[in-house]
């Protein structure tokens, strides 16, 4: 009796030490400018050896720490778990074991990856991050037009990846001839009527309005989703129709983005609305997984993008995107390209795909020119490396004369910056790639790679030529950069969509039509016969 008791005493005490729980273990750490030391906020992921993920705080009153937890897909890989810091110290409370700690910043600085220990002793850690390019004294400023982080947490997280103008969606209506101003998605006393300024190169435009229609008197119908950017006063008008939507925003000095391109409206609202911008970085590009692989309306076979057994990878789905932009380009539709993440609602950090506006670089930044900028095509979108592209010393959204009959060499030259190494470098015509470069991959004192390109291109008659690149990470995730148009114009010889080009949306305007024209109203229906018209005029007389 008395061994029994005293093997049970054993067995408790041994149940009694593993189920010990050590304390928690802080880790103070600083994040600075590796050339000059100063504190930068920044984006901080912590994940431990099993997987889970913990958050910072701000070690200092004066500062703040943002939590983002997104996570998307049925397999659960779709994760984006990130604390966004001010440019003060953070505290995190960890339990011992080994972490990797990620800290990024906009697509300037080189990621930083460390593995650290922690033990049951405080530590305390400076994280240096490294400036591989400084785009602003080139005249080169970042943006994200698609944003969805509330007006109280969006000055920490633009900081912290170093985006110079943000657009948050603060005006947001899912239901079809609904106001935005009654709609419960929008934000409750809406958006104050002036710039907000962080600081002197990063503003924050609030008065912005989406458009994403799921449902028609109260029965699903998705339609789809357009943005107006930069409007004065709040638009109080529902949709459909959309044309005196276009105009009131118009009016005030707003600009009008085209969410995806696949959703069932795109096609008919970018010639109605006569949309300014095209989302070719858009929300489904994100940091973690890609996921959707099935969404919208689907690519037509011509288009040959990238497919795997669960359907268009995250290359194809950029594919996709890049071919419709084309053929909208080939019609005459002069959009510009813009980068959006939707983060707010996706597992994307803010600004992850975005785009860059050239400025004046001998004058300080100012938002109207960088919005003047944005429209008129002087610009690249990225969601990794940086692509500086001139033709004939003129920037992006050039237009250039071409005499009647004449042919002419174009000088298409320039350089991208990379974190990692480049797979390719391609220059665009007209939607055709008519060069397909390698990659020089210089590595650059300060980190990062450089590759140079310069190539002249001949072209007969009215046309565009723009630049695109693809970066492969280790991982093999594909990450890309492209150039907004250049714009040949040469009278007697106007620019036609290809045959299927033309027939690819006229199709999709049609398809539209059979299925609404007893849901909507005549007028929303008379909007898609006006698409479809136009994309017969922009395909030229038949043969």
């Amino acid at each position: 009796m008395r061994c029994l008791l005293s093997n049970a005493l054993v067995l408790l005490a041994i149940a009694a030490a593993s189920s010990v729980v050590l304390a928690d273990t802080r880790l103070e750490g600083r994040i600075v400018d590796d050339h000059t030391g100063q504190p930068l906020p920044a984006r901080l992921y912590i994940q431990g050896q099993d997987g889970a993920w913990h958050f910072a705080k701000s070690a200092d009153p004066a500062g703040s720490a943002v939590e983002y937890k997104k996570t998307r897909g049925n397999d659960g890989k779709s994760v984006e778990m990130h604390t966004t810091l001010s440019a003060h110290p953070f505290v995190a409370d960890l339990p011992p074991g080994t972490y990797t700690i990620t800290i990024e910043r906009g697509k300037e600085y080189l990621p930083l990856v460390k593995k650290l220990t922690v033990a049951e002793r405080p530590l305390a850690e400076s994280f240096k991050l490294r400036k591989f390019i400084n785009l602003a004294e080139v005249g080169w400023y970042s943006g994200d037009t698609h944003v969805h982080r509330s007006l109280e947490e969006l000055p920490n997280a633009q900081l912290a990846d170093d985006l110079n103008v943000t657009f948050p969606l603060v005006y947001w209506v899912t239901e079809a001839y609904k106001s935005p101003l009654s709609s419960q998605k929008s934000a409750a006393g809406g958006a104050p009527d002036k710039l907000i300024e962080l600081d002197a190169t990063h503003v924050i435009w609030s008065r912005n309005t989406e458009y994403e229609l799921f449902s028609v008197d109260g029965k699903p119908h998705t339609l789809g989703a357009v943005f107006l950017l930069n409007h004065r006063t709040p638009i109080d008008l529902g949709a459909p129709p959309v044309s005196e939507i276009a105009r009131r925003a118009r009016a005030e000095g707003a600009i009008l983005e085209l969410d995806k391109h696949n959703w069932p409206w795109s096609m008919a609202i970018a010639p109605v609305m006569k949309v300014d911008l095209f989302e070719l970085a858009n929300n489904h590009h994100w940091r973690t997984e890609f996921a959707f692989r099935t969404f919208g309306e689907a690519p037509p076979d011509w288009m040959h993008v990238d497919r795997d057994a669960a359907g268009m990878t995250e290359l194809g789905w950029t594919q996709f995107g890049f071919e419709n932009y084309y053929a909208l380009l080939n019609c005459g539709l002069k959009m510009s390209p813009t980068g959006g993440t939707a983060s707010g609602v996706h597992p994307v950090p803010l600004g992850w795909g975005r785009v860059y506006v050239h400025l004046d670089p001998g004058k300080p930044f100012s938002y109207e020119d960088w919005l003047a900028g944005l429209k008129a095509g002087r610009s690249f979108v990225t969601t990794g490396p940086l692509l500086l592209a001139q033709v004939d010393g003129q920037e992006a959204g050039h237009v250039f004369q071409l005499k009647a009959g004449a042919t002419t060499k174009f000088r298409v030259h320039g350089r991208v910056i990379s974190a990692q190494p480049l797979a390719t470098i391609e220059i665009v015509e007209a939607g055709r790639v008519v060069r397909r470069l390698e990659a020089a991959n210089h590595e650059r004192a300060g980190g990062g790679y450089e590759s140079v390109f310069d190539e002249n291109v001949p072209v007969a008659g009215s046309t565009w030529l723009a630049v695109r690149c693809f970066e492969k990470t280790p991982e093999g995730r594909t990450r890309f950069a492209h150039s907004a148009p250049f714009f040949v114009e040469s009278p007697g010889r106007p620019l036609r969509p290809r045959p299927e080009q033309a027939e690819y949306l006229l199709r999709r305007v049609q398809e539209q039509i059979e299925r609404s024209q007893k849901i909507l109203p005549a007028a929303a229906i008379d909007e898609y016969r006006q698409a479809a018209e136009f994309y017969r005029r922009a395909a030229g007389p038949a043969p």
